[in-house]
């Protein structure tokens, strides 16, 4: 998952961003740090954009040249340059147990390595988000853009027009399903053909169904942790919403990173969306008159009936993160540990991704919400996050990546109905790394 950011139309402009902004924070001449980032296209790409920049132009011996790429393709990138020791100075991750194998690999320095007293840096941010970024009671990475919890997005002008009102359980849910039909509405929006998006269905169940509980038995590694009732549980609702025509027709070859399933929503082809925080940017940015003529809801995802999960529990990535790579040069590493010293969750860059509608994992931002164009989502987000007694990292994030690989490869499967709910579980047990 992902859980990532994207844009609409980012895409297809997307050579043509990282050339543009290759040249305006070009470093390679005279003076220039030779440090360089790449980060994702879509949802808080243009503050990161717009830090770089700036930083660069009052910065230009310890400029830092920015790339960047979306989700799918930044993923698979950044495991070979790593792989082959051709990471950027500035990498772009999620935490979890992808940093857990480039700590593991020696790729990446610990905070403390580059400053005196890593506290500078890292007071700033909320405990429970800077959490991911540490291995073995080390900091390996800082939060760069707002916090990450899967929300339930819905078009209200559609629920309007059946006169309903967004679901706070899963029967509810299922229930608005062929209602939406009758009228010619797709009842959920998904970009199927990045796979990515379909966990977030599996992870919310489970954690309804089971609680955090069943989902750490599967980090853990314990034999058989995929066979929980839960998990077959989830699997067995999943196929019942995709039987019942839950997802818009012909949704395996929706691209997410292209924005596509977002437009669905705002374009009222689709009632409802299950997406990261991170779509609001990008909402914003493409259809900024469905915020502003309020026709964007948000929620919660639903319970269910005699579930153990705690309602507030929420999934999805605390942040995105900065780590710096081990193979960098010492020059590369001065210029990334003064640009997270200084330029970093700066005034002005907690400032933008508030305009953008992304809520900084910072301390004491409270009042400031308040005063920007989006009160009340801002604060839900950030009362979200803040209050969930459980916020689980997106699953393809906290297991290793060969897990994870397996993991959205079987989901397709199980969405798609070439593999069962008992298939699904089997498949996942086998890769359980056994201790």
């Amino acid at each position: 998952m992902a859980l990532g950011t994207r844009r609409a139309a980012l895409l297809a402009a997307g050579a043509a961003a990282v050339l543009t902004l290759s040249a305006a924070c070009g470093t390679s001449g005279p003076g220039g740090s030779g440090a360089n980032a790449w980060a994702l296209t879509g949802g808080d790409e243009q503050t990161i954009r717009s830090s770089f920049e700036s930083w660069n132009s009052d910065h230009p011996d310890h400029a830092i040249n920015a790339e960047f790429f979306a989700n799918d393709a930044y993923k698979q990138k950044i495991r070979t340059s790593i792989g082959a020791g051709g990471a950027p100075t500035l990498i772009f991750g999620w935490g979890g147990g992808t940093l857990r194998d480039w700590v593991d690999a020696g790729k990446v320095v610990p905070i403390s390595e580059l400053v005196e007293d890593e506290t500078e840096l890292t007071d700033r941010f909320l405990p429970s988000v800077l959490d991911t970024g540490v291995v073995d009671g080390k900091t390996y990475a800082l939060p760069n853009n707002g916090m990450q919890p899967v929300l339930l997005y819905y078009n209200k002008k559609l629920f309007d027009r059946i006169g309903a009102e967004p679901p706070s359980t899963w029967d509810e849910l299922m229930d608005l399903v062929p209602r939406f039909q009758e009228e010619g509405i797709a009842p959920f929006a998904i970009g199927g053909q990045s796979r990515w998006p379909q966990l977030m269905w599996l992870e919310y169940l489970v954690d309804r169904i089971g609680g955090p509980e069943v989902f750490d038995a599967i980090v853990a590694n314990e034999p058989g942790a995929w066979s929980h009732p839960a998990v077959k549980r989830a699997g067995e609702m999943i196929r019942e919403l995709v039987d019942a025509g839950g997802f818009i027709k012909g949704y395996n070859s929706i691209a997410a990173d292209s924005g596509a399933d977002a437009a669905l929503l705002y374009t009222d082809k689709a009632a409802m969306y299950l997406m990261g925080s991170w779509a609001y940017p990008s909402i914003k940015d493409s259809a900024p008159e469905f915020i502003s003529d309020g026709h964007l809801g948000y929620t919660t995802f639903p319970t269910v009936e005699d579930g153990k999960g705690d309602p507030a529990n929420i999934v999805g990535n605390p942040a995105n993160y900065w780590a710096v790579s081990a193979d960098a040069s010492e020059k590369e590493k001065e210029a990334a540990t003064q640009y997270l010293t200084e330029g970093l969750m700066s005034d002005s860059y907690v400032d933008t991704l508030l305009e953008n509608g992304s809520v900084p994992p910072v301390k004491g931002i409270d009042k400031r919400l308040s005063t920007t164009d989006d009160p009340d989502y801002l604060s839900f987000v950030y009362d979200l996050a803040a209050q969930a007694p459980n916020f689980e990292l997106s699953w393809d994030q906290a297991l290793s990546p060969k897990q994870a690989d397996a993991l959205l490869t079987n989901l397709e499967q199980l969405f798609s109905g070439q593999m069962s709910p008992e298939q699904f579980c089997e498949a996942m047990d086998s890769t359980i790394e056994q201790k």
